[in-house]
């Protein structure tokens, strides 16, 4: 593995992470983080992944984990500067990998981010984990007793007092930069997420994907239900698209939700069918490079 620091718009540096195969990689996947939660928290899925022959890539959003140069309250960053993090770590990706078919892997945020990428055109398949609108309608239920409060009085309170959003502090999410958290408020708000937040410019980008998405859904996910997953999934209007439920009885375990996925228990079974969509992924003739 090597870590470096990579340099996105405005001067951002950005701390990811390369995860070599033993031999040539048969292509090359970078793994978009969930809201809030390190590029440690996939270490153990990457190093898997390279072992199957992938190059593996991972990062840290500006602001973020090892991506966190600096007082937060400082930060002017918003989750389209999150979205040229994220580009320019598939960039570097795509340089060190040469000709391979690039796919994304997405948790939840990850997920939700990539139909805005500059990139998105080289993309061969998206493997969505636990990801959906962000709508609070569409919130699991025991989310949505408290979701109103957390939007409508304790982000905005809170984050105009210490200049971001204090998360760790509040146990909820995590540390995030004010402009990430008051656009991702907006998104939340929308019975359409960003695709309606934003209006027309980013809709047409969601629209003119053409890359396959499977979408693996769980259905303990404490945070996310299946329609919120339906309603981002359909975002991506135009690309092959399916929803994938998962329950924890499938792979004899007694919890997955938000988070699980990821952990090393599931290398038999939710990583390797992962690996099997990754590997089942075509680019349809129209829209190869």
């Amino acid at each position: 593995m090597q870590s470096c620091d990579l340099v996105s718009t405005g001067g951002a540096v950005i701390a990811a992470r390369f995860h070599e195969p033993p031999a040539r990689p048969i292509g090359v996947v970078v793994i978009g983080g969930a809201m809030g939660v390190n590029q440690d928290y996939y270490a153990a899925f990457a190093r898997w992944l390279a072992d199957q022959g992938y190059l593996v890539a991972s990062f840290d959003y500006r602001g973020m984990g090892d991506s966190r140069h600096g007082a937060l309250r400082t930060l002017r960053a918003d989750l389209f500067d999150w979205t040229d993090d994220f580009d320019t770590v598939i960039a570097e990706a795509l340089r060190r990998s040469g000709d391979a078919p690039l796919y994304i892997v997405g948790h939840s945020l990850g997920a939700q981010l990539p139909g805005l990428l500059k990139h998105r055109d080289r993309i061969a398949g998206l493997v969505s984990v636990a990801a959906g609108s962000g709508y609070w309608r569409d919130n699991a239920p025991q989310l949505k007793r408290m979701v109103l409060y957390f939007w409508h009085v304790l982000v905005p309170i809170a984050t105009t007092l210490f200049g971001y959003f204090p998360g760790r502090k509040l146990r909820k999410v995590g540390d995030l930069p004010a402009g990430v958290v008051l656009q991702w408020r907006r998104w939340c708000l929308n019975p359409r997420y960003h695709v309606g937040a934003e209006g027309a410019p980013v809709r047409e980008k969601f629209e003119a994907v053409r890359f396959p998405l499977v979408a693996l859904s769980m259905t303990d996910d404490e945070l996310m239900t299946e329609r919120g997953t339906h309603v981002l999934v359909d975002c991506y209007a135009n690309a092959p698209r399916r929803v994938e439920r998962i329950a924890p009885a499938n792979v004899q375990a007694g919890r997955i939700g938000h988070f699980g996925f990821f952990r090393d228990q599931f290398q038999t079974s939710l990583w390797a069918r992962a690996l099997a969509l990754l590997q089942g992924f075509q680019i349809p003739k129209e829209t190869a490079a």
